[in-house]
């Protein structure tokens, strides 16, 4: 059943669909969307041209937000340790999350989008229930399903807008 699909986007896929006014495409394959509280907090803690979007529409869409334990690390430390690590937070969030679906009985299935070419590396662990898909790829998935009309086209919108979409292509 396709609603027991959980879908994690990282920061870079909900900013490139943010900018091409397509965050309603998460929703397409009929898929829970879900969010990790890192990542949320990366795209709306400083003002950006898609900062308000994006919690807008957490908001009004009533985005599950998942707790982890990566977010309460980064606020303790945030305030106490200037040294401490800040970069890759929520896709660390995302594995944390996705390590804990692997373990619910039944275990459930996570889909992870990401857009960060060095997330494709096999260093990335998702386990046997998960998966991890590029925001290209998402895209063509959605075309070849007939969910939208052209992957193209969001990306087209999503640069005119500004955003600097990954070029990294697969398979290469």
């Amino acid at each position: 059943m396709t609603s027991d699909i959980a879908l994690l986007p990282d920061a870079g896929p909900l900013i490139t669909l943010a900018y091409a006014d397509a965050l309603d495409v998460l929703f397409k394959p009929g898929w829970t969307v879900m969010l990790v509280d890192m990542v949320l907090h990366e795209v709306t803690r400083n003002q950006t041209p898609t900062s308000n979007k994006l919690a807008d529409w957490a908001a009004s869409a009533q985005i599950p937000v998942l707790p982890t334990k990566t977010f309460e690390h980064f606020k303790k430390s945030a305030t106490g340790t200037p040294s401490a690590r800040r970069r890759h937070l929520g896709e660390l969030a995302i594995q944390e999350t996705m390590s804990d679906f692997a373990l619910k009985v039944p275990p459930t299935t996570g889909v992870f989008l990401f857009e960060d070419h060095k997330i494709a590396r096999a260093s990335f662990m998702v386990p046997d229930t998960c998966r991890k898909i590029s925001t290209r790829a998402y895209l063509i998935f959605l075309e070849q399903k007939g969910l939208i009309e052209s992957a193209a086209e969001i990306e087209r919108r999503a640069i005119q807008a500004g955003r600097a979409f990954s070029s990294l292509r697969f398979p290469p």
